[in-house]
């Protein structure tokens, strides 16, 4: 046991490990006080966070290959300084138990970049499937969630892509609780919404809105 904690090519994975238990004293601490999670997840870009929300979220087959791979490691859906645990608890572990199997296979550990790789490609997986527990038995405010109709007529912003007809772009949007939500808009007619500009949400067919732009100044992307 101790010559594979104190190997070098494992090195990587007694790190994770020891993050993750700091981590853990965190999220623990953020637990008790509240406003820990909040602040780290307050420290991703928004075109990163909250990817979904409630019942409204991204149309996955029109979003970026990155903000998929986001929804589907349930980050904003569960606080990312949790993901972080499981992740960090996952590969160190999972680290562990690849270097013991290749020592019993080949006589010596892999070497540590490639450990490191197969850990990480074969940790995502289980890490979704944690992630996927934690969001169902995870306490979630069910008063602020909406249906997708409840948000045309509101005023939001372009904060990933630009929007073209055939090609939407993602809209932070504010519902009538303050509560934000991302979602996939495009224009109604052949103009371009460029990233940075505020829309209005004039009307929605299953996940995909449309948007024209803030015809007023008095609209604003607050709740109401």
């Amino acid at each position: 046991m101790w010559a594979l904690i104190n190997a070098p090519d494992n090195l990587i994975f007694g790190v994770a490990l020891m993050v993750m238990l700091l981590l853990g004293v965190l999220e623990l601490i953020s637990l008790l006080l509240g406003g820990i999670n909040d602040w780290i997840d307050g420290l991703l870009p928004d075109s990163l966070t909250e990817t979904t929300h409630a019942e409204v979220g991204l149309d996955t087959t029109d979003a970026g290959i990155f903000i998929r791979f986001l929804s589907w490691l349930y980050i904003g859906k569960i606080p990312l300084l949790m993901l972080i645990v499981v992740f960090l608890a996952v590969f160190g572990l999972l680290g562990y138990g690849v270097q013991t199997i290749a020592a019993l296979l080949f006589g010596s550990y892999l070497h540590g970049a490639l450990a490191t790789v197969i850990t990480w490609l074969l940790a995502l997986p289980l890490v979704r499937l944690v992630a996927a527990g934690l969001y169902r038995i995870l306490p979630r405010d069910e008063t602020t969630a909406i249906q997708q109709e409840n948000l045309v007529g509101r005023v939001g912003i372009i904060v990933l892509g630009d929007a073209k007809i055939g090609s939407p772009a993602q809209v932070r949007v504010k519902d009538a609780y303050g509560q934000q939500h991302y979602v996939m808009a495009e224009p109604d007619s052949d103009t371009t919404l460029k990233q940075g500009e505020t829309v209005l949400l004039i009307s929605v067919t299953g996940n995909r809105f449309t948007a024209i732009a803030n015809p007023s100044s008095s609209l604003v992307d607050t709740a109401t």
